[in-house]
């Protein structure tokens, strides 16, 4: 099959994680693009046999230029016929299901919340557009009931989103170097340390994880956050260490990971951390309570003395952290290896392509 993977921005994060893992995995028996803006770091863990097609005038906010995005769009169309669609995000999944027969089109909404709260002037469009595709793909069973809540019900089904076993020592790299020098000089300095891996861009809530990081000053523990792009102060335990193509290579630095955030689809970075065995502290937002159950991680209100407290109390007995190490990669191997996502996507796909036989 010839298939496009259709996604606003190319810069790292949770949705271009998940066509990433997609579209390598899918290239080794189909033809396949990924169309998106032209800047950012997420296409270089593509595959080579990848196709890349780059869109200067496709951004995040809304502008004249989407018109000529939609032209474009049709012109791929028309120039490469695709048998399939799979459009990511919520800007490009409204263009996308204009611009592409509905009967080819899937689209995945990567967080409900991010339209019903963040952005709830446009849940009227995902109204009117529901029957533009053949199905939408929710990344939670959280997002699949809200959905039904507004109105969005037409072949709505739940997909989780799954990564590759990642086994990988940041010590051969020598693009990490740099990065593998103040990981070494940070776990030599302190006992423990806490990472966030994540794009500071709302809905994640630095403050929070630096009033959180202040708490523990005294205790020994870092606070290390990985893919940020702004600079900030914060106490002399907390390190910001900014933009790392594939972030989760430094994991393996961390002995516990949090992400303080307002809305969440499904995190790919709490997955890559699961099969990384670090137990987890997290927002409870989205479908973010599927992934922790008490035995793995907490999901917890956003809050710094709740976040602390759950903290605290997965550092404070080994024989608990083991376990919980151990029950992070169970849950991973469980539900959200890539092998299991592309297997879902691939049957809503194989039935597309004989609806259109």
């Amino acid at each position: 099959m010839r298939i496009f993977h259709v996604i606003t921005l190319s810069s790292l994060g949770g949705a271009q994680s998940v066509v990433v893992n997609l579209a390598n995995e899918q290239s080794k028996n189909n033809e396949v693009y990924v169309i998106s803006s032209s800047s950012g770091e997420a296409w270089t863990a593509l595959s080579n046999s990848v196709h890349i097609i780059k869109m200067k005038e496709l951004r995040r906010e809304i502008s004249w230029r989407d018109i000529i995005v939609f032209l474009k769009l049709l012109y791929y169309r028309i120039k490469y016929k695709p048998d399939i669609v799979h459009l990511h995000s919520s800007k490009i999944g409204a263009i996308g299901r204009i611009a592409f027969p509905s009967n080819k089109t899937l689209y995945t909404v990567h967080g409900f919340d991010s339209i019903r709260v963040a952005n709830r002037k446009f849940l009227q469009v995902e109204l009117l557009l529901q029957k533009f595709c053949s199905y939408i793909v929710g990344v939670s069973l959280y997002d699949v009931k809200m959905m039904a809540v507004e109105g969005v019900c037409h072949n709505v089904k739940c997909i989780y989103n799954g990564i590759k076993d990642i086994k990988y020592s940041s010590q051969d790299d020598e693009n990490m170097r740099l990065y593998v020098e103040q990981m070494s000089v940070i776990r030599t300095r302190y006992k423990k340390v806490v990472m966030c891996i994540a794009r500071d861009d709302p809905p994640k809530d630095v403050s929070l994880f630096m009033q959180v990081a202040n708490m523990f000053k005294d205790e020994g523990v870092a606070f290390v956050w990985v893919g940020n792009k702004s600079e900030y102060n914060g106490s002399d335990n907390t390190f910001f260490i900014g933009t790392v193509p594939m972030g989760y290579r430094l994991l393996t630095y961390a002995d516990v990971f949090v992400l303080m955030s307002h809305f969440e689809g499904l995190p790919m970075s709490i997955i890559e951390a699961m099969s990384m065995r670090k137990p987890i502290v997290a927002s409870d937002v989205g479908g973010i309570s599927e992934l922790l159950n008490g035995e793995n991680g907490f999901a917890v209100k956003n809050d710094a003395d709740e976040f602390a407290e759950k903290i605290r109390f997965v550092f404070s007995n080994q024989k608990r952290y083991d376990s919980m190490s151990h029950n992070a990669r169970l849950m991973y191997e469980k539900y959200f290896t890539v092998n299991q996502m592309v297997s879902s996507y691939n049957d809503i796909y194989n039935e597309i392509a004989r609806n259109n036989e």
